[in-house]
């Protein structure tokens, strides 16, 4: 396993949009072991989305286990929201966007359908952070930030913050 090379906004490779995975092989599998190395590797991190690691494939994984140790490994490949219902306002940060909060409206509850790592296709309700965090890792593989959602004067704050933290 390797760890993979982060992308930090603004960075325009984050807003390419991710292709379908026609087939689950091994170097998916690998590309999923080193992008779980990666997130593990992060403080606070609870999800990674290819596009994150320059790799624009539609899988992204999820752990929101407290303690930041491999115990509960999600891979969701060629992901898509089947229906979303009400709303809920939350703080969200991006280990592309390191350091940075902000508040961002997503659905409370959603139907999700993804393939897992042996090719399986799943479907299934999500709510609370769950839900939140697929929406947020989906967005990333449709080329776009949580950023992305606030306003125009916070985005060129944001981007003047990490052009300067990452020269």
């Amino acid at each position: 396993m390797a760890l993979l090379e982060i992308l930090h906004y603004p960075d325009k490779r984050l807003h390419l949009v991710a292709k379908p995975i026609s087939k689950i092989d091994d170097e998916i599998k690998t590309l999923v072991d080193n992008m779980a190395e990666t997130m593990y590797n992060e403080s606070n991190s609870i999800g990674l989305a290819a596009t994150q690691v320059n790799v624009q494939k539609r899988v992204f994984i999820v752990d929101h286990s407290a303690d930041n140790e491999p115990k509960n490994l999600l891979v969701f490949i060629n992901p898509e929201i089947i229906s979303k219902s009400g709303e809920v306002i939350g703080e969200e940060g991006c280990l592309s966007v390191p350091g940075v909060y902000e508040k961002v409206t997503r659905a409370e509850k959603i139907t999700c359908r993804h393939q897992d790592l042996d090719g399986k296709t799943h479907e299934a309700k999500y709510d609370g952070l769950m839900a939140i965090c697929i929406q947020h890792e989906l967005d990333h593989l449709d080329g776009k930030v949580f950023v992305d959602y606030l306003s125009v004067l916070k985005q060129n704050f944001i981007k003047k913050k990490m052009k300067k933290l990452f020269k």
